[in-house]
């Protein structure tokens, strides 16, 4: 038996071409450390073009730093975070954002489809009794989401405003931030500076490795005064790195060529192929139609554990049968093909 990683994240991809390049060029000679390299002043000066605003741009190593690290820049330890009860934030940080800002209490709010709504949030901002419950500090939105959905740019706004009212920054997740930009971009023409701080988005925590690079992720802030002494911060958590030449090289090659687009809109596609190839397995049940690069069915667990004794990994994600298979940069057809084949005869 084969191990096959294709389909359980986006993370078992390997480092995209355009990255990979880029890190042997930057592998020669010597250049200045921490950030005073040329590759870095490209990346920021990329971020503004691609943004088209000005921004500030810092390099972490991973996402949780990212998330938390950005998170602790708007919040204070006696304030909350609000967020989706199925966020990153919430699930999957080990209580890293109650550790950098020093206290801040996450509080998960649900919504239907992985989103966040205007109406549930305002219940939950307006909750407790002045100082005897946190005061909310900051709102987090996860693009895309964890359920593979896409806010649009008036969803994005509305929560944005409602947070702004109420004096909560607003931070994006956007780990996968390059598939949302390319799903919205070929449906609506979105732009990122639509997705981002036109919609009143404070800080993005940029995805890189989810988008083909290794090893880095992007905090931007578009409110320039929450990015204060943020340097600080970053070197505090141990996330600044002395050859930032080498993240930072891989970044300008992605932003530079557009790859970081390309790639997004590829691991959609292959999703969307996915979704089209396993409406045709009879016994297969799509639970949604895919937004963005995951894909969510229903299958029997024993037929997933029969998919399983064959080499393929893919987690259950909703209840006790809906299980998600995410496509990545470097998905294929191919693997489309052979992982069909063997769900229509586990299936059969």
């Amino acid at each position: 038996m084969v191990e096959n990683y294709t389909f359980a994240s986006d993370h078992t991809a390997g480092v995209c071409p355009e990255a990979w390049k880029a890190l042997d060029e930057a592998n020669r000679g010597r250049v200045a450390s921490y950030g005073e390299d040329p590759w870095t002043a490209r990346v920021r000066e990329s971020m503004r073009r691609i943004f088209e605003t000005d921004c500030e741009t810092h390099l972490v190593f991973n996402g949780t730093a990212a998330n938390a690290l950005a998170l602790s820049a708007l919040c204070e330890p006696y304030q909350s975070i609000l967020c989706h009860e199925v966020s990153h934030v919430e699930t999957d940080e080990c209580s890293a954002p109650e550790f950098f800002t020093g206290g801040s209490k996450v509080i998960p709010v649900s919504g239907a489809d992985g989103k966040l709504h205007p109406s549930e949030l305002e219940a939950v901002i307006g909750r407790g009794r002045g100082v005897h419950f946190p005061k909310p500090g900051a709102l987090s939105i996860t693009q895309s989401t964890e359920w593979g959905t896409v806010y649009t740019p008036a969803e994005l706004q509305a929560l944005a405003s409602l947070a702004h009212s109420r004096g909560l920054g607003v931070h994006m997740d956007g780990a996968r931030f390059a598939n949302a930009a390319a799903a919205l971009g070929k449906r609506t023409g979105a732009s990122p500076a639509d997705l981002t701080w036109k919609a009143g988005v404070d800080v993005l925590s940029f995805g890189g490795t989810k988008n083909g690079l290794m090893g880095t992720e992007a905090v931007v802030f578009f409110n320039l005064e929450m990015a204060r002494d943020f340097d600080f911060r970053v070197k505090r958590a141990g996330q600044l790195t002395s050859k930032m030449r080498y993240p930072a090289a891989q970044w300008a090659a992605i932003l530079e060529s557009g790859a970081w687009l390309k790639n997004g809109a590829q691991a959609n596609r292959m999703a969307a192929h996915l979704a089209e190839e396993t409406k045709k397995v009879p016994g297969v049940r799509l639970i949604r139609e895919p937004e963005a690069n995951a894909l969510f069915v229903e299958l029997p667990k024993s037929s997933a554990a029969a998919m399983e004794s064959r080499g393929w990994h893919f987690y259950l994600f909703i209840g006790e049968s809906g299980y998600r298979l995410m496509c990545s940069w470097d998905t294929r057809e191919e693997d489309i093909r052979m992982f069909v084949s063997d769900l229509r005869e586990v299936l059969s």
